[in-house]
């Protein structure tokens, strides 16, 4: 449920960006995250699973060592993921600093009445209300 929902997010902010700042992100950048946060997220919720098999109690202070090995590869994981969304972080200011200029509609599909203004919004988005069909 948690990558599901973090991907989500990650996802529409890539979506929105261009039209939140007027310019394209870094795309080889943008694949890097996914990768290494994709990586980082496996590694750290896979091994829980064989350790749950494995008779490994939820929310305990202390655990067996027999589970130490999967505890410390879940640990790296999760460090990866979290050190991951510094890239992210990167990402968001070098697009919000500047770049490549992004235009009204940067993607396939994108026919909603958000995109037929240019990037990024101005303040008054329409002087008077849109035709809405």
């Amino acid at each position: 449920l948690v990558p599901g929902a973090i991907f989500g997010i990650f996802a529409s902010a890539y979506y929105w960006m261009p039209k939140w700042t007027g310019y394209m992100y870094d795309e080889v950048l943008g694949k890097t995250h996914f990768w290494m946060s994709f990586i980082g997220m496996n590694l750290a919720f896979f091994p829980m699973h064989f350790v749950g098999l494995a008779g490994m109690p939820r929310r305990i202070p202390d655990y067996n060592m027999m589970f130490a090995n999967f505890n410390m590869v879940s640990s790296i994981g999760a460090f990866m993921f979290g050190a991951t969304q510094l890239l992210f972080l990167f990402i968001v200011i070098k697009c919000i600093r500047g770049g490549n200029k992004a235009p009204a509609k940067p993607w396939d599909g994108a026919e909603g009445l958000e995109w037929s203004i240019p990037s990024p919004a101005p303040y008054h988005t329409f002087s008077t209300p849109p035709d809405v069909k």
